[in-house]
């Protein structure tokens, strides 16, 4: 299927490209070098309203389309990685899960803030113990008068450390599903603390650390729905996480590919451009088919999100797989095609091969996503 873009996701693809090459191309080899958080292209963006792009004005959201957050996620993680999973943790994960199950008042409360980027906001499911089994999480929240009392460490926060808006998983009962809940936590709450910062392989420039509760009190109006359905919203958030990631990765292959290609036109070997040489010709002409598909792949399931009444748990995690795993292959190409250019730091390709490998990993591993996959087709009459 060929994706015709409408006119308001042509607007989105020209800003969020003009914005990428201008304002994060400059930068992101010093945010990588420095493992620095992008705070002021963070501001820009939600001036740009990037940060709230999928959420209704009246929330202060830009009213957009998924297939819009795909295409400026991509474009965003062309240049850089790290700004990208900012923007689609906060979008998909911290903020996403208050639209769709919160309140009139915690929208009110939570999601206006987020979707304005005036905070910033995270997703606690990861545990020690419970990583891709969710169902094992051991945070527990215990409901005294009007309030809960957490206790847990939640591990792997993407934003963790700037986050003011934390939805997490926790365990309000003894059944291994239907014993978990999700509720909204602050970072201001006494005994919210951020824990250890992981010192990573790539995407260096967000910041993945451990959230610790010590006797939170959470009132229990921010419990997000209702108890017992923590489960459905963490399976929920992450389908609709899975094409933010997605994209993330079709940026990183992006990337890849548009630096392969620049490089093999100007290096000359054996009195020619490598370009003339038919191995780099069909390294090329593999990472280019290869990222099509990605995009096709995680476009459709961006449509079926704004369809609104489909399930798209398989497509997402057909999308968030091939786009993953190509971005991993697309960046090991780009690295073959420079030779000994694409094991140095000067070539942004090796920062490409660092970053990819994440995606690979984080909003379900490539194992799980075929097991998500699988699950779908198998269940079918």
């Amino acid at each position: 299927m060929y994706f015709q873009l409408t006119d308001e996701q042509k607007m989105i693809l020209d800003m969020t490209r003009k914005f990428a090459e201008e304002e994060l191309k400059p930068i992101a080899e010093e945010i990588d070098r420095e493992h620095k958080f992008p705070t002021e292209s963070v501001k820009k963006m939600a001036e740009l309203g990037l940060m709230g792009m999928v959420f209704p004005e009246e929330y202060g959201g830009a009213g957009m389309d998924y297939v819009s957050y795909s295409i400026a996620i991509e474009e965003v993680s062309r240049h850089c990685a790290s700004t990208g999973v900012v923007m689609s943790a906060h979008t998909s994960l911290g903020t996403g899960p208050i639209y769709y199950f919160g309140t009139e008042e915690q929208k009110k409360k939570f999601l206006t803030p987020l979707a304005q980027g005036e905070k910033i906001g995270c997703f606690g499911m990861t545990e020690a113990n419970a990583g891709s089994d969710s169902a094992g999480t051991r945070t527990t929240a215990k409901l005294d008068g009007d309030h809960y009392i957490v206790n847990g460490t939640k591990n792997f926060i993407t934003n963790g450390r700037e986050a003011d808006v934390a939805v997490v998983l926790v365990r309000t009962g003894e059944h291994k599903h239907k014993g978990l809940s999700m509720m909204i936590m602050e970072k201001s709450m006494e005994g919210y603390s951020v824990g250890k910062v992981e010192d990573k392989l790539g995407i260096v420039g967000s910041s993945t650390t451990e959230l610790i509760f010590e006797d939170v009190k959470v009132p229990k109006e921010n419990l997000l729905g209702n108890e017992g359905e923590g489960f459905k919203i963490g399976m929920h958030t992450l389908d609709s996480g899975r094409i933010g990631i997605a994209s993330q990765a079709l940026g990183i292959a992006r990337g890849s590919l548009e630096e392969s290609i620049e490089f093999a036109k100007a290096r000359e070997q054996f009195g020619q451009a490598i370009s003339e040489f038919q191995a780099i010709q069909w390294m090329i002409a593999d990472m280019a088919t290869r990222l099509d598909a990605a995009r096709l792949l995680t476009r459709r399931a961006a449509t079926l999100k704004d369809k609104g009444d489909v399930r798209f748990s398989k497509e997402a995690a057909m999308a968030k797989l091939f786009a993953s795993e190509t971005a991993m292959w697309a960046a090991t190409k780009a690295i073959q095609v420079h030779g000994g250019y694409g094991y140095t730091k000067e070539y942004p390709v090796e920062r490409y091969f660092r970053d990819a490998k994440i995606t690979e990993i984080y909003e379900g591993t490539s194992e799980i996503q075929r097991l998500v996959i699988a699950s779908s087709l198998l269940r079918q009459k």
